[in-house]
């Protein structure tokens, strides 16, 4: 369904009362209201194959959280969950309520579309109800993007348009990368509930995965237990980037050995000693899409040579 420009919503453009710094822990009520809308256009509210999902989202819930219900006495599963979501003062079980309900969303109503149009009465197909939901977050100054499946915490939304979406697209439809994207996810998964050392560690685990796939794909020797400055090496070496690149960005080398490993080595590898080390979010963030950076790049160099 399209979002309208009402006259009041207008207005606030023009008086510039929209939020224009991304926050992250307020998930307010009218934002959770329209979500519920989304949802329920796109899944329906009731019918065989509505409930069944509804039944199943809370199902999953329950035992995640450890308990028997969302909400004792709920007229339907739909209720339960929901009811509960416009509840719940916990901004991550609320995105972990969006996050579930988008994945069934992005999987089982689009694999079975026909029986959801012709049996519920939805009216929102699958992509566009991802598209407002990512619009509505944008919109309500929500720093999170629903991607490849899963919740992204954006920190910018031109790195995240230009650089972020673009190399998981890449990364997801090439299987031989699976698992560099696996791992690019689960830094952002680490990056969201602020596990800022195991972000850096699946960082580096990413950028170093995607080198030996490119290795693997054009039968490059290597060994598994090569660190990121070898195959850096290699991929140089092997005529990964152009030599006229080489030649023109005399720095690339030194970038992409100086930047994601060591950053990785000096905050989040190895032992931390007798003092404890803490990794800052702006510097995880940086390492985040730095590596971002360095798999498009990457990737793009691959698509490219011959």
């Amino acid at each position: 369904m399209a979002i309208f420009e009402l006259f009041s919503k207008r207005q606030k453009k023009l008086r510039g009362e929209v939020p224009d710094v991304y926050q992250y822990e307020n998930i307010d009520q009218n934002f959770r209201v329209r979500v519920i809308h989304i949802i329920r256009d796109t899944i329906g509210c009731e019918g065989l194959y509505s409930n069944k999902v509804y039944e199943e989202i809370h199902k999953i819930l329950c035992k995640e959280y450890g308990v028997f219900t969302l909400k004792e006495y709920a007229e339907s599963d739909f209720s339960a969950v929901f009811d509960y979501f416009l509840n719940e003062k916990n901004y991550e079980i609320c995105l972990d309520i969006i996050e579930l309900a988008f994945s069934v969303i992005d999987g089982h109503v689009r694999e079975n579309e026909w029986d959801f149009d012709n049996a519920t009465g939805t009216i929102q197909k699958p992509d566009d109800a991802i598209s407002e939901l990512n619009l509505r977050f944008k919109e309500s100054g929500i720093g999170y993007q629903f991607e490849s499946g899963e919740l992204i915490r954006v920190d910018s939304q031109y790195v995240h348009s230009e650089v972020v979406k673009p190399v998981l697209h890449l990364l997801g439809k090439n299987k031989e990368y699976a698992g560099a994207n696996d791992e690019f996810l689960s830094a952002h998964e680490h990056y969201r509930h602020k596990r800022y050392k195991e972000c850096l560690n699946d960082c580096l685990k990413s950028f170093e995965s995607l080198m030996k796939a490119i290795h693997e794909k054009h039968a490059w020797a290597y060994n598994q237990n090569d660190t990121a400055k070898k195959l850096i090496n290699s991929c140089l070496t092997n005529g990964l980037v152009p030599e006229y690149l080489q030649n023109q960005f005399s720095s690339v080398r030194i970038l992409l050995e100086s930047g994601i490993p060591t950053v990785r080595n000096k905050e989040g590898g190895h032992g931390q000693g007798t003092e404890i080390t803490v990794v800052p979010e702006h510097l995880a963030s940086y390492t985040l899409h730095l590596t971002a950076t360095n798999l498009l790049f990457l990737v793009n160099c691959e698509e490219k040579y011959s």
